[in-house]
């Protein structure tokens, strides 16, 4: 069952349908439908009054949907900006066990460097720490998780990328890219999006030229 199915139940995919129905014609990075089935819309039962302008509805039951059409037209921005950067210098922090793959495989593809699980005080801050990295770049993967990196970037006057969920404090993000940023499927999905629009920006990849991995690289294993 998709994350999109255990968040909603069958009466919510059909409510639903209503947003693939409206972006049906739309040009987005993926089809809307692989959006919807990975969950990327699924918010908190919490919101933001920052984040209102990402909102496509609130559900019966409180729950916040996020509109995959400013999802994707956030991805791009990100993406845009990412490429201005040089590559070494971009730097993703996941802290979320669902987040080490996805974040793993972006700094990968891209040429970026990846800090997964705990983020160590100083990985910023301190030249004396074995584990120092210079950035020029931040992109972190849920505000709430990752929060000490959030803190160092802002230490040290870096730009802050951030994909955040609907009940997200945004202090200190220069560029929000929302969406689902707890499930594992989104995560993935987010994650080779901003990956391949970063490469195509960059030259690196066509306009219409696609990752030489799949999707699924993306993806976090589930330890059972």
């Amino acid at each position: 069952m998709s994350s999109y199915e255990e968040a909603g139940g069958s009466e919510e995919i059909q409510r639903e349908s209503a947003m693939a129905t409206k972006y049906a014609t739309v040009e987005l990075l993926v089809p809307v439908d692989l959006y919807l089935s990975s969950g990327v819309h699924i918010g908190t039962y919490f919101s933001n009054k920052q984040l209102e302008k990402f909102i496509y509805r609130v559900r019966p039951d409180g729950l916040y949907i996020l509109d995959v059409r400013k999802i994707d037209e956030r991805i791009r921005v990100a993406a845009k900006f990412i490429a201005t950067f040089e590559p070494s210098s971009v730097v993703a922090v996941g802290g979320r066990q669902y987040s080490f793959k996805p974040v793993e495989m972006f700094a990968k593809l891209t040429g970026g460097k990846a800090v997964l699980g705990r983020f160590m005080p100083g990985t910023f801050t301190n030249p004396r720490f074995s584990g120092y990295i210079e950035p020029e770049v931040v992109i972190i993967s849920d505000p709430r998780v990752d929060t000490q990196a959030l803190t160092e970037a802002m230490e040290i006057g870096v730009p802050v990328v951030a994909f955040v969920s609907t009940d997200a404090r945004i202090s200190g993000i220069d560029l929000v890219i929302p969406g689902n940023n707890k499930g594992r499927k989104s995560l993935a999905l987010l994650y080779y999006l901003l990956t391949r629009q970063v490469l195509r920006e960059r030259g690196q990849l066509g306009a219409t030229q696609e990752l030489p991995v799949p999707l699924e690289e993306f993806e976090a294993k589930v330890v059972i």
